[in-house]
């Protein structure tokens, strides 16, 4: 297989490999709920050729916690803007372990 080989992607988290009516069945919601995440920025589905929406793994992932929110009573917008602070705080603690690692051999 060479890295052009479609099937070699699959491994690829980003790699958009699910359709809309497959990425709605597979997080058991409905296509009208990823159009939803769509039209509030949470995921940017990439279009085909034909202009069909296409989702990667990654993005399954981010609509399956909007979608534990809103199971949870959570309306789509702050489900949404909830996503998005987790992200932030992440890789702030991320940023903030990095720059410690870096100050202890300058603190030694």
């Amino acid at each position: 297989m060479t890295a052009d080989d479609p099937i070699s992607r699959l491994d690829d988290d980003g790699y958009p490999a699910y359709t809309m009516g497959r990425a709605a069945d597979m997080l058991g919601t409905t296509q009208g709920f990823l159009r939803a995440l769509g039209e509030a920025r949470l995921i940017t589905p990439l279009r085909s050729e034909g202009g069909h929406r296409r989702y990667s793994r990654y993005q399954l992932r981010i609509a399956a916690r909007a979608r534990e929110l809103v199971d949870q009573g959570a309306p789509i917008e702050a489900a949404c803007r909830i996503i998005i602070l987790e992200d932030q705080l992440e890789e702030a603690q991320r940023i903030n372990a990095e720059y410690r690692r870096n100050a202890e051999p300058a603190a030694r």
